[in-house]
């Protein structure tokens, strides 16, 4: 896969220790708007877009698990971060598994949010990439809105995540949708040395929490939290209780 110089954004101190967030699919680093002032007091703060999406590149796909890792180590790498911790939500979540496993001395603290290790069937995301090819992102925009956010959840906040997901590009949503489809890294978790939180929502009907249990013990040592009142979306939805944990993992 080809090499592709992701846009990011970096806040906080150029001296503090560096934590990555990572977005999820039909999203951008947008989604963390509500964690980075709390965030950025403590850390250098690099947010990104994953190719084919946001204001990243979006070359022609399908993409990979190992392609969207090697983005995030590239990019570690041009602004000179050698170790890092990370957060990923959703496919960010997957990304950061496949990193922690291939380069585990690179990784310090790993916070992995509604998530998994495999995600299929694969007719599954079959289906979605041919959705998103023949009617735009707006032919999956409300179905994903409601697997996303809970009745409750605040419509200006709604919305906001909406807009960002209809500026996808359907090409970069397709071809990361095929990296979710050939996905399986549930043999990479036992190999995980880094100190792990898996966070999961009460609600969240994509990937709930039985998944998050799949993963917190399949890596030595990782510990796991279960947001209330939450779906998939959890940072957006519940943004203080999520904050709380990650801030209380990274800091711990």
């Amino acid at each position: 896969m080809e090499k592709v110089n992701v846009n990011y954004e970096l806040d906080g101190s150029d001296d503090a220790p560096v934590l990555v967030l990572s977005s999820s699919i039909g999203s951008s680093l947008g989604m963390w708007d509500a964690q980075i002032d709390a965030l950025r007091e403590s850390f250098r703060v690099l947010r990104y877009d994953h190719r084919g999406h946001g204001k990243s590149p979006v070359p022609d796909g399908p993409y990979s698990m190992e392609g969207l890792g090697r983005d995030v180590l590239g990019l570690a790498d041009s602004i000179g971060v050698e170790r890092f911790s990370f957060c990923g939500l959703s496919l960010g979540g997957m990304v950061g598994m496949w990193v922690a496993g291939e380069a585990p001395e690179r990784v310090e603290k790993l916070v992995l949010c509604s998530t998994a290790a495999e995600l299929g069937p694969p007719s599954m995301w079959d289906e979605r990439i041919e959705a998103v090819k023949e009617g735009g992102m707006a032919s999956l925009v409300d179905a994903v809105m409601e697997r996303w956010f809970t009745p409750d959840c605040h419509e200006s906040e709604v919305e906001r995540i909406r807009r960002i997901f209809l500026d996808t590009s359907p090409e970069g949503y397709a071809a990361c949708s095929a990296a979710i489809r050939d996905m399986d890294l549930r043999d990479r978790l036992p190999s995980i040395k880094s100190d792990t939180l898996v966070i999961s929502a009460s609600e969240d009907p994509a990937t709930p929490p039985e998944r998050g249990e799949e993963i917190k013990a399949a890596i030595p040592n990782a510990r796991m939290v279960v947001i209330p009142e939450a779906s998939h979306i959890a940072n957006v939805e519940q943004p203080e209780r999520f904050t709380s944990e990650l801030m209380g993992h990274l800091d711990g």
